[in-house]
Order: structure tokens, then C-alpha cells, then sequence
């Protein structure tokens, strides 16, 4: 899918666990994994606008656009990783 999901990158900065987060949003732990990991097919709008006041940041900080073949690429990559762990 060519929207990557960066809330990895959001909570580094904040020094935030998935936990506190998804507390502070008022959704499960396995919503929050589901979308972090990019594999959620939609997300609600006042999910979004949660996710960005608790994180003090834009939907562009969370959400980004990438070619097709960049995504796959990176997924590859990330594959490849997981195998070698």
C-alpha cells in the first residue's frame, strides 16, 4: 500500500510507549498495532485528530505517501530484516 504509517517515529520523539498512547486515545493496544503497522484498511477521522492532539503533531507527521515500488521495496527490506532476527 503506498500510505506508510510513522507513529513509530512520533512516539520515539515523544518518549511515549504504544501503551500510554492508545490509553490517551481511547483505543485498544491491537487497534493502535494494527494502524502503526500499516496494516488497517481505513482510519476514523477522530481517530486521527486523537492520535495527532496526544502526539502535538500533524496528520502528515503520521501519514505519508510513497511510489508503489518504494513501498514494496521497504516492505522487502523490513521482510528481510525479520528473517534475519
Amino acid at each position: 500500500m503506498p500510505i506508510s504509517v510513522d507513529i513509530d517515529v512520533m512516539l520515539a520523539r515523544r518518549k511515549m510507549s504504544v501503551g500510554e498512547l492508545a490509553d490517551r486515545v481511547g483505543i485498544t493496544p491491537a487497534n493502535l498495532a494494527v494502524l502503526k503497522n500499516g496494516r488497517a484498511k481505513a482510519v476514523r477521522f477522530a481517530t486521527l485528530a486523537a492520535l495527532c492532539e496526544v502526539l502535538e503533531c500533524q496528520p502528515g507527521d503520521l501519514l505519508r505517501w510513497e511510489a508503489e515500488a518504494e513501498a514494496e521495496a521497504e516492505a522487502a527490506s523490513v521482510a528481510e530484516g525479520a528473517a534475519g532476527a
